[in-house]
């Protein structure tokens, strides 16, 4: 039955309604710079008179106030899950795009000090050798330029192997921090499953968790699925890393060391740390992999090719049977070789010291002991940086495919950053706090306040009257 007390009970539902929308609206103007905060809603919900009969009581359908006991956190689950599609692909992409950035670096080229440069350092040296066989002064700056050519091409693969290092030690880091994050959710959604059991609010424990979600999606390319009560598990290249309030582990696996890629280690990767069983994790992870396992490898590869092309090409043409002789006339002996096990980068090594020992004639000299100042071996071995498949040949191949593999990371970095930023900008959109919005929402909160407190003024004025001049009481 309806009564005048019934209408001051509605009227203190909309001062209470209203009030807690203005609650919520200050919250959501106090953290409008707060990273992954979540703007919050009031869900208002009209109470309806009862649809139960019941003797001595009916309703007039009029209703008894509005509740507000709901408190939404506006998120977009669609736009949430394509941002951790899109921030692990952009990770992924910075980390090669940096690798490359990396690797031109430590190869310097173009530049003075790059590989190509000595090299061409190292030809010209032959020539003036073939220009003036007899004179020891040329033979000596010859070898000095084979030595910087050798230097160079240490340097080069000692950076490789550092960044090699780095990067593993990087991928630990990682593991580590994924781990620390896991735990972090875990506990989240064991208390965000509990507030939601007792009816208290969770938002900002959400919030939270969406910030340390969004980490791992950037870290190991995370994904989640809903959960019960709120919480939601955590899935890693199939692999479940956090299920309600249990988090799992990862670990890594596979060798420390850049020469060690095909031992019995095998390459870096990562694994569960229960079980061992492989992951195929995306993001920052997939991307230091792809770097661990392809794209240092690669030219480190390459740059032990150049070695074993140079001593090979070297070594044929300074001991040629009958066609390379050294100042003294004597058969000339292999100029490159190594300082341990086979020629590598890093084992390269000039083998002669004397610049006597230059075979740079074609001919042996007249007489035992009798200079060879004939400049044909000098000439011909001066003519190798011309040859289409030689070292240099390849050498610039190699830089070629270096420059273009790198632009092209990096123009798909600027594309995705591109389509990460637009999908950013659309989770924004929904969860993120709009000052212009939350006024006019606070000035219709506001006037839907006063206009309640009139209306209980209005009541009371009501009561007063038939209170106190006529002495009954409204039915």
């Amino acid at each position: 039955m309806s009564s005048t007390f019934g209408s001051l009970n509605a009227a203190t539902t909309a001062l209470w309604a209203q009030r807690r929308a203005l609650d919520v609206t200050g919250q959501n103007i106090s953290n409008v710079n707060t990273d992954g905060y979540s703007r919050q809603r009031v869900d208002l919900r009209a109470m309806g008179g009862s649809v139960v009969p019941a003797f001595f009581s009916t309703s007039n359908g009029i209703g008894s106030g509005v509740s507000a006991d709901d408190v939404t956190r506006i998120r977009d689950a669609f736009l949430e899950g394509r941002g951790h599609t899109e921030h692990a692909n952009n990770a992924r992409l910075t980390v090669e795009s940096d690798t490359y950035d990396l690797v031109q670096q430590a190869v310097r080229e173009p530049g003075d000090t790059g590989i190509q440069s000595l090299m061409s350092d190292m030809w010209a040296g032959w020539e003036d050798v073939a220009n003036q066989p007899q004179d020891e002064a040329a033979r000596g700056q010859l070898l000095q330029r084979l030595q910087s050519l050798v230097s160079g091409i240490h340097t080069t693969q000692a950076s490789l192997s550092a960044q090699w290092t780095q990067q593993r030690n990087n991928l630990d880091v990682l593991v580590a921090d994924v781990n620390s994050a896991a735990s972090s959710i875990a506990g989240l959604n064991k208390a965000i499953q509990q507030a939601n059991q007792t009816g208290l609010p969770a938002n900002d424990l959400a919030d939270q968790r969406d910030v340390l979600v969004m980490k791992l999606a950037d870290q190991v390319g995370a994904t989640v699925r809903p959960g019960k009560f709120g919480s939601v598990d955590v899935i890693v290249g199939g692999m479940t890393l956090v299920a309600g309030s249990t988090a799992s582990t990862l670990a890594t696996a596979g060798t420390y060391s850049a020469d060690g890629m095909t031992g019995v280690d095998g390459p870096p990767r990562i694994v569960m740390g229960s079980g061992g069983y492989r992951v195929r994790a995306g993001g920052t992870a997939e991307g230091t992999l792809n770097a661990l396992t392809t794209i240092i490898p690669t030219y480190r590869t390459n740059l032990d090719n150049t070695a074993v092309s140079l001593a090979t090409s070297l070594n044929a043409a300074h001991t040629a049977t009958g066609a390379a002789f050294d100042l003294d006339g004597a058969v000339g002996t292999p100029l490159l070789g190594s300082s341990s096990g086979p020629i590598t980068a890093a084992s390269l090594s000039v083998l002669i010291s004397d610049p006597r020992k230059i075979a740079a004639s074609s001919v042996p000299g007249p007489a035992a002991g009798v200079g060879a100042l004939d400049h044909g071996n000098a000439d011909k071995i001066a003519q190798l940086r011309q040859s289409t498949t030689g070292t240099d040949a390849n050498y610039r191949k190699m830089i070629v495919e270096l420059g273009v593999q790198a632009s092209v990371v990096a123009r798909n970095v600027d594309i995705q950053s591109v389509i990460t930023t637009q999908v950013d900008a659309s989770r924004e959109s929904v969860a993120g706090v709009n000052i212009d919005e939350e006024m006019t929402n606070m000035l219709s909160f506001q006037h839907a306040y006063s206009a309640a407190g009139r209306l209980v003024t209005a009541i009371d004025e009501t009561l007063d009257t038939l209170i106190n001049h006529t002495g009954l009481v409204g039915r």
